[in-house]
């Protein structure tokens, strides 16, 4: 037992090399390729899964590498690796505009280590990203309500215009008739009263 786990550990231990000399040379995929080789011999192995993270991170893997340092840290019993995942971790998450998250795993890495100035900085710096969307979302919030309101009113003040509308109306159709009336009583007045022959119009 002991010797196929010796085994196994240089086996990880020769591909995580490999993968961090490829890793040097920007070669993301292929020192990939070598982390998961380690660890597919030694599962457990936190550096192996904290290395396949940061490669994940460079070629634009952002969710792989999350989950890479979850297992790091899962893992390792080692303080300070563990405080190194969580904070790439912060930064694979910042880079996917997962602030809340970002935050959090910050805070776990300066629990770790309090004296990680970086780790601090980007806290700060997502802290007060977050107050700002915070802001914003209520100011929209307000004129969304704002909007909303105005929308009530307008439609509140609508029926009242029409019924002014209406008055015009039938205002308007009173005085139509009104004067409709006076001309039938003028003509009337006309033909009672003695006037120069005209030909009449035809109507």
């Amino acid at each position: 037992m002991l010797i196929s786990l010796q085994v196994a550990g240089q086996k990880s231990n020769a591909a995580i090399h490999k993968g961090n000399e490829l890793y040097k040379q920007k070669n993301y995929d292929g020192s990939q390729q070598e982390y998961n080789k380690a660890l597919a011999a030694d599962p457990k192995n936190a550096t192996a899964s904290y290395n396949n993270g940061n490669a994940q991170f460079r070629g634009n893997k952002g969710e792989e590498a999350v989950q890479s340092y979850d297992k790091t840290i899962e893992q390792s019993k080692d303080a300070a690796l563990r405080e190194k995942a969580f904070y790439n971790k912060g930064v694979a998450l910042i880079k996917q505009q997962k602030l809340q998250e970002s935050i959090d795993a910050w805070k776990e890495s300066l629990k770790l280590d309090g004296s990680d100035n970086e780790a601090r900085e980007n806290l700060q710096k997502a802290l007060m990203e977050l107050k700002k969307q915070q802001q914003q979302n209520n100011e929209n919030k307000d004129k969304k309500d704002k909007k909303q309101d105005q929308k009530q009113n307008k439609q509140e003040q609508k029926p009242q215009e029409q019924q002014s509308k209406l008055n015009k109306q039938q205002v308007e159709q009173l005085l139509k008739a009104l004067q409709q009336k006076e001309k039938e009583i003028q003509q009337k007045m006309q033909k009672g009263s003695p006037q120069p022959n005209k030909p009449e119009k035809d109507w």
